[in-house]
């Protein structure tokens, strides 16, 4: 076990997993909705899924899809800080980031609960992958892995391939995490959901309960539900967003397939 510090005060994290639409206003009101049913069952920090104003739009490459980019600080950003300061809570907000002509992320901000924008994380692992084309859309992450001191805890802030690897999470915890939190966009293919779904999300948790019992930190893992793509093909998000403690114990877990307050 790692001896790495619990946190010195408790805090309650809420995780917000929901099906996302082609259009991006009803997804920012749809998770701003989620976001006060949270703050209503008493969360201090949370979490939105990666990509969450949009659908996943890297099934394909489609230069159009540039145009869901936005700067930091934005719309998206301006929005949840003035709700996050409302409810008195951390946001996670991840986003398309436009840093700048041709130089595009996918992105993070961290929002504390007096609405202070305290930074941002650039994912730093992009796959390359049968339905996540991500290569074509971002540029890999380069400022590290910034752990954030918001009112409640200390964050580090991953996202979804990131999960994989143990450095990113040990750097975290050992820059003073209590928390990793892994916004995701991960699914099945159709095709094989019968024959490798248990496997492969099996391997997903395992990893991330894996993270916390190394490092001593909790880890919440938050995911899209709903199925992206045509009826034969596409992908099938597996929801199930969760928290474990540091012992790798989950100590909630979401469906697979409602939005939903985790």
């Amino acid at each position: 076990m790692s001896d790495v510090a619990a946190p010195t005060t408790a805090f309650t994290v809420g995780l917000v997993q929901m099906a996302c639409s082609e259009t991006v206003s009803t997804n920012l009101d749809t998770a701003s909705t989620l976001i006060r049913q949270a703050a209503d069952q008493g969360a201090h920090i949370i979490c939105l899924q990666e990509l969450f104003g949009s659908t996943y739009f890297c099934q394909r490459e489609d230069p159009s899809r540039f145009d869901l980019a936005e700067p930091v600080p934005g719309p998206t950003t301006t929005r949840y800080a003035d709700l996050a300061r409302e409810l008195g809570v951390v946001l996670v907000v991840p986003l398309f980031e436009k840093r700048g002509p041709g130089v595009y992320h996918n992105s993070l901000v961290v929002i504390d609960a007096d609405g202070t924008l305290l930074g941002r994380y650039r994912k730093t692992h992009i796959p390359d992958d049968p339905l996540y084309h991500e290569k074509f859309y971002f540029t890999p992450g380069d400022l590290g892995y910034p752990v954030f001191e918001t009112r409640f805890a200390r964050i580090g802030t991953l996202i979804c391939w990131d999960q994989w690897f143990p450095e990113a999470a040990r750097l975290s915890a050992l820059a003073g995490a209590e928390l990793l939190v892994y916004p995701s966009a991960i699914g099945w293919h159709p095709a094989e959901r019968a024959t490798e779904g248990t496997a492969q999300h099996d391997a997903w948790r395992t990893i991330q309960r894996g993270h916390a019992i190394a490092n001593g930190v909790f880890v919440a893992a938050v995911n899209r539900v709903g199925h992206e793509g045509p009826p034969d093909g596409g992908l099938d998000f597996w929801g199930q967003s969760f928290v474990c403690d540091p012992a790798g114990q989950v100590l909630a877990v979401g469906s697979v397939d409602r939005d939903e307050v985790v």
